[in-house]
């Protein structure tokens, strides 16, 4: 296969894996939504998370940890990978505001403080395409937001500002696996293992729960889905997207999860955005397709 050949299929997986979390990433926006409105806490949820996503991954510690990674790497990528502070954070919003927020601030965000991260460390600034595409992208925020605080919402304003904590510590995620070359192996492992050894103690030992009012059958889906969707396969196809398409152009792709997760969320959750709302959930996505543009 010539050079050519590779970077065209590399860039193909690319593409397919970020399509894979987009997807992924919706419903983990909207059953997430659905977790916290029952007795769950978001200690709760994150917990089963990282029980299931942790047993799944342990048995290969061993063999797939990245022994050549200094230790501020792999400190850095397990804490700000989509671990425990991450969960905590996005599950805690959502107990505070809709899907359609979590949707645009959490992963409209992601593509601005990835694209800062990448201009300040990597001295790779973004073009004027991709100036415009962000700036599109945060004036579709404001407006959305803009529209939750016309409503009295408080608790959508403490929700707002906590998927924007979550999408800065993700976009440190996102930059690493490409400054450090980190395998899709490798991203389970360091996010997986290390967030379930010290979170699940902690949470059995300390934390708020509602495990025992939630029927079996929300434990069990709660379980499975954030343990293998998120937890497994998204950790795999995002290392995959940032390293064959960069971290800007992969954390675009999430700026398109507002747009699923809002319509996922009429059926799922009743949760009908208004007016306004479809407008700033419609004016980001169109910013994510500027920012998919500069990478055509």
């Amino acid at each position: 296969m010539n050079t050519q050949s590779a970077a065209v299929q590399n860039r193909n997986l690319g593409i397919a894996s970020a399509v894979g979390v987009l997807f992924i990433w919706s419903g983990f926006i909207v059953f997430s939504r659905a977790g916290v409105t029952t007795s769950l806490t978001p200690a709760d949820i994150t917990g089963l998370r990282f029980l299931v996503a942790g047993a799944i991954t342990l048995p290969f510690v061993y063999k797939w940890w990245p022994r050549n990674l200094p230790f501020h790497a792999v400190a850095l990528m397990s804490l700000c990978g989509p671990g425990a502070i991450y969960s905590m954070l996005m599950y805690w919003g959502l107990s505070e505001a809709s899907a359609a927020y979590a949707g645009v601030f959490a992963n409209g965000a992601l593509p601005v403080f990835t694209a800062a991260l990448v201009a300040v460390f990597a001295a790779n600034f973004p073009d004027r395409l991709q100036v415009i595409g962000i700036a599109v992208i945060v004036a579709g925020a404001v407006l959305l937001g803009s529209a939750g605080f016309l409503q009295g919402g408080k608790n959508i304003a403490v929700g707002i500002g906590l998927f924007l904590s979550a999408s800065a510590v993700l976009s440190i995620y996102i930059f690493g696996v490409r400054q450090w070359q980190v395998t899709p192996r490798q991203a389970l492992v360091l996010v997986n293992v290390p967030n379930a050894l010290f979170f699940v103690p902690v949470w059995l030992l300390f934390l708020p729960t509602g495990i025992a009012d939630a029927s079996l059958s929300t434990i069990v889906f709660q379980a499975a889905y954030q343990g293998l969707g998120p937890g497994f396969v998204a950790v795999i196809l995002f290392a995959l997207a940032a390293t064959h398409l960069g971290p800007t152009a992969t954390a675009g792709f999430s700026a398109a999860v507002p747009a699923s997760a809002a319509v996922l969320a009429i059926p799922v959750l009743g949760e009908i955005p208004g007016f306004q709302e479809w407008i700033g959930i419609g004016i980001v996505t169109v910013g994510l397709s500027l920012l998919i543009v500069k990478r055509g």
